[in-house]
């Protein structure tokens, strides 16, 4: 597919579908604004009609005839007081939500950009225009087959103290076949959801007395992540790293030298003491960790110090953007940060590199590298001089070519202290999710004064890496459940083994072998109920337990034992003696 076509011909769409909607009901429908996105489009009305998916039909046969008509697409440009005298005067009269898009165009000082479809000047129902920077396409009849997907309900720039809207989701492509292929992929990530998989499989939940975005983790949502991290834990401690803690609040003063509370104030949750003190909860470790470095002054010899951290954060995330334990309020990372003079900067990069490339793979992920850069036409975004981020750009761009990897660059995407390589991770029904991140900061060392001792006796300014594995543990079990469906490796399952009793006269065997089965360190239980043993097969099966062992008399006596594994169709028959053995080896974590 042709990425720059296709951006072109959904963003089309989504005025398309603007056009429909105010052809369909005029005089009802206030349009406020939406963009084309990576998976295709959407836009935000202000209507008090009930829009639900039932109006699609409706909405499409217009969308259709527009596209037949093969308007012409055209780009123009008004002065701000041209726009705001042109959006009083017709179709968009009294539309709020044009006049305070042209408020903000004028205080950047701008020219309006607006595109029409149809002939220049005239009015709806036979043209539209609408404020828009494109690209689009030369004409509507140029935009492929095209679906719209739902509704949801929408705050005005995400603040929930702004008015509901109606935000209405659409996608197109360029061939039927990729349409039809994408609506497969749909509904396959509908089984997946993990919002619906991880409390069916008593994972997590949610409180509305805790709150929105602040997932509480059940027993064996807990095992999950612990099992997770001492996973990552096993990779890191192999390389050098040493754990450290810290706490969850600081005064601002740590976010005000970092950079972040210039940045990031809104985001923040904020404390003030009974002593008017200002605190903040820590949305990222890092400046934390800055602190930890620079209680001492370090020899070039003791460097890298090499700091892993999993530990909670929390962002003021806006109602409207918290989805499920993708996007949360509370949230972990498995952070790191490695402190190490400029010459080792790529040695400490390909060791974390060489951890991402051992974890991944485990779960069957394939992996792409994005470059993350800074975008040279908005400097203010980013902290720092050039010269520093030319060179810390050179030295990922280094890594990148001696590594021989898929990979492509992401103008913009840095973080805005530094470059990063994010590596973008392929699942199992071909979604793409960033993953993992390895960043280069030479500000923060910067802000913070950090060095250490050279050969020559002398301070010498060191960097900074900042590395993720999972990234935030929450989105990465997010992923993962969909990627795996919620059937977990064995070694992962936060219950590995499940035995199921034919009668109650087995079950004092079965309780002797739980119990040799657990001291072993297998995650094993008992189902001893009343039910009959074809349902305990299939209870078992819907949480998606790996393995299940019938006891009965053969196994009672001393048999070999079948086991029920987990989406295969032949049992894996084990013998009395070797069955904890087996379970112990399949179940242990990756080495």
């Amino acid at each position: 597919m042709d990425k720059e076509n296709l951006e072109k011909m959904r963003h089309s769409c989504e005025h398309v579908l603007t056009m429909a909607m105010m052809r369909l009901w005029p005089g009802k429908i206030k349009a406020a604004m939406g963009p084309a996105t990576e998976e295709g489009f959407y836009f935000d009305f202000d209507t008090d009609l009930k829009i639900s998916a039932e109006d699609f039909v409706k909405i499409e046969k217009e969308m259709t005839e527009i596209i037949k008509e093969d308007l012409s697409i055209i780009k123009d440009e008004m002065t701000v007081e041209e726009a705001k005298k042109f959006f009083s005067g017709n179709t968009y009269k009294d539309n709020e939500y044009k006049h305070e898009w042209l408020d903000a165009i004028a205080a950047r000082d701008e020219k309006v950009s607006v595109y029409w479809l149809g002939k220049k000047g005239q009015d709806m129902p036979q043209t539209f225009v609408d404020i828009c920077s494109g690209p689009h396409a030369e004409s509507t009849g140029k935009i492929g087959p095209f679906k719209l997907l739902k509704t949801a309900g929408a705050y005005w720039h995400g603040d929930e103290k702004n008015k509901m809207l109606t935000r209405i989701y659409g996608t197109a492509f360029e061939s039927q076949k990729d349409l039809d292929d994408y609506l497969t992929m749909l509904e396959e990530a509908k089984k997946r959801d993990h919002k619906i998989l991880g409390p069916t499989l008593d994972l997590f939940t949610f409180s509305d007395l805790v709150g929105a975005g602040l997932p509480l983790w059940t027993p064996r949502g807990t095992i999950l992540r612990n099992v997770l991290d001492e996973f990552v834990w096993r990779l890191r401690s192999r390389r050098g790293y040493e754990k450290v803690e810290i706490p969850h609040i600081t005064k601002k003063d740590l976010y005000i030298t970092s950079g972040h509370w210039e940045k990031f104030k809104d985001e923040l949750f904020r404390i003030t003491t009974r002593e008017g003190h200002e605190f903040a909860m820590k949305p990222m470790n890092c400046p934390h960790h800055t602190q930890i470095y620079a209680r001492q002054l370090w020899s070039y010899r003791d460097l890298p110090q090499r700091y892993a951290n999993t530990t909670t954060c929390y962002r003021d995330e806006q109602s409207g953007e918290l989805s499920g334990i993708s996007r949360t309020r509370a949230f972990s990372q498995d952070d790191a940060h490695v402190f190490c003079r400029m010459d080792q900067t790529k040695e400490e990069f390909l060791k974390i590199w060489d951890i991402v490339h051992e974890f991944y793979p485990t779960f069957g992920f394939s992996l792409r590298v994005r470059l993350s850069l800074h975008d040279p036409a908005h400097p203010e975004k980013y902290l720092g001089d050039k010269d520093n981020w030319a060179k810390a750009e050179s030295i990922l761009h280094e890594i990148i070519d001696e590594k021989k990897v898929d990979w492509f660059e992401g103008v913009g995407e840095a973080a805005f202290y530094g470059p990063k390589l994010d590596f973008m991770a392929k699942d199992a029904i071909g979604r793409e999710w960033q993953v993992a991140t390895i960043q280069l900061d030479m500000n923060m060392p910067e802000r913070f004064d950090l060095t250490c001792i050279n050969e020559a006796g002398e301070k010498e300014r060191i960097v900074m890496i900042h590395a993720a594995i999972m990234g935030s543990i929450e989105r990465f079990l997010s992923i993962l459940i969909e990627h795996t469906a919620g059937a977990f490796p064995m070694w992962l399952a936060p219950v590995q083994i499940r035995l199921a009793t034919v009668s109650d006269s087995f079950v004092p065997f079965a309780v002797d072998l739980l119990a040799k089965l657990k001291a072993a360190g297998v995650r094993a239980e008992l189902d001893a109920g009343d039910e009959k043993v074809g349902k305990k097969i299939r209870n078992a099966a819907m949480m998606k337990i790996p393995w299940t062992i019938v006891i009965g008399a053969k196994e009672a006596e001393g048999g070999d034992f079948k086991i029920n594994v987990f989406g295969q169709e032949e049992d894996l028959v084990v013998s009395a003696a070797d069955l904890v053995g087996k379970a112990v080896e399949t179940g242990k974590i990756p080495e």
